[in-house]
């Protein structure tokens, strides 16, 4: 059945085993005796030495080691005492954790599935903008000053195309004479909002305008155009993968919490709805 290739359902799959899981090692109610019991095993002690070398990059020595120990249980115990007064009820903060231990546990499952490449194909069609780049240009110019003339333009224009040096008289600017292929958006940052638009509407090869910028007028000669366009999966799929888990996570979080939500009653106000 197609179904059980789809990888969400794998995500279903996943998360309901590993909740149903949970709900086993971690009962909802916990009884006041095995409250009363602490238990530090190895995999405990071994988990501690372990963070303590990610941290300080060697390990702990004995006495580090008994210090790491010590400070466990008194957490453990401040923490349990602090439950039995209710103090993790109504606490915002440590709501919020919990609902993010939560969300973290179905971002993890989302990390471990591996989809297949048409997956992420189809998913790519879905969202070619996101991955396009953008319209690039490659071109030289000529700064004619702030308000040329008609006659200071086309004389200028007539010498660059007859293969001569151009200039204005009292026009100089520290602006690049010429520019690799770069994005629209870098462009109109060096010379002004809406430049690039000039360079896209001029032909490849000759020199052209006049074009206005942020600073004045300008010839241009565009050497090189690069359209935008939405690369193959191959030479973005780091990029997809990734865009395509955050969207399964936040699928599957929604499918988790319809289900869980299923388990409550719940009671609230009668709230007016939106105004017509």
């Amino acid at each position: 059945m197609r179904i059980l290739k789809e990888p969400l359902f794998h995500f279903y799959l996943i998360g309901a085993a590993i909740f149903i899981w949970f709900h086993i090692v971690a009962p909802a109610t916990e009884t006041v005796e095995n409250l009363e019991i602490i238990t530090i095993d190895e995999d405990d002690v071994a988990r501690l030495a372990d963070q303590f070398e990610a941290r300080w990059k060697r390990r702990p020595s004995d006495a580090e080691l008994e210090a790491l120990v010590n400070a466990s249980i008194r957490e453990e115990v401040l923490v349990r005492e602090a439950r039995k007064l209710g103090l993790d009820r109504g606490d915002t903060v440590i709501r919020s954790r919990l609902s993010q231990k939560m969300d973290f546990l179905t971002e993890a499952i989302a990390t471990s599935v591996v989809p297949e490449d048409k997956e992420l194909e189809a998913f790519l069609n879905q969202n070619p903008a996101r991955y396009a780049t953008p319209d690039r240009v490659a071109f030289r110019q000529i700064f004619l000053g702030e308000d040329p003339s008609e006659a200071q333009i086309e004389a200028a224009l007539a010498a660059l195309r007859g293969g001569q040096e151009a200039t204005v008289s009292g026009a100089s600017t520290l602006l690049p004479a010429s520019m690799p292929l770069t994005a629209t958006r870098v462009i109109d940052s060096v010379f002004g909002t809406g430049f690039s638009k000039g360079l896209l509407e001029v032909e490849t090869g000759p020199w052209a305008g006049p074009i206005q910028s942020g600073y004045g007028v300008h010839l241009v000669q565009v050497s090189a155009f690069e359209p935008r366009r939405t690369p193959p999966l191959s030479e973005i799929h780091s990029d997809v993968l990734r865009d395509w888990r955050r969207a399964a996570s936040e699928d599957l979080a929604q499918a988790q919490y319809d289900s869980l939500v299923q388990n409550y009653e719940i009671v609230g106000p009668d709230l007016p709805g939106p105004a017509e």
